[in-house]
């Protein structure tokens, strides 16, 4: 019997692909800029009877960038299933298997970080944006060496 989980290429393996690092001319097509949101009324809802939360959030998630490739490859069932299963993960009492499926969904569909470096989509309102100044919204000044000194008196001696 053969061990499948030893060795091999995986779904994900290795490093995320990162936009900054291509800097090639062969490289420049494989990355997708998304340029704000979808516009327009969502796609009719797909699945069997909405309810009032997945209305709200099929009309937002349809409002994303994102949204603009969902529609380009015809991905309306998917969004509709990622819809449903959220708004099912959001109850107290819903199983915790189910916010790990949520987690994925959200990734094959570019709605967090690593899925949208995995679909090779960046948002180009990211590109424009300054850098998020570091520790909780304070800006940090670089300070040389020199003024990290502190003169202690002494003898002398």
């Amino acid at each position: 019997m053969i061990n499948m989980a030893s060795g091999g290429a995986r779904a994900r393996s290795g490093p995320a692909p990162d936009p900054n690092a291509l800097r090639r001319d062969r490289d420049a097509g494989e990355w997708t800029v998304l340029d704000g949101g979808r516009t327009g009324k969502p796609p009719a809802w797909p699945l069997s009877e909405q309810s009032a939360r997945e209305a709200e959030l099929w009309a937002d998630l349809w409002a994303k960038p994102q949204a603009i490739m969902w529609e380009r490859f015809g991905q309306e069932l998917e969004v509709a299933l990622y819809v449903r299963r959220f708004t099912e993960a959001e109850l107290m009492d819903s199983r915790v298997n189910l916010s790990t499926l949520v987690r994925q969904m959200a990734d094959s569909l570019g709605l967090t970080t690593p899925g949208m470096r995995a679909n090779r989509w960046r948002i180009a309102a990211e590109e424009s944006a300054p850098a998020k100044p570091a520790g909780r919204g304070r800006t940090v000044a670089a300070k040389s060496s020199r003024s990290r000194l502190k003169v202690v008196p002494g003898d002398g001696g």
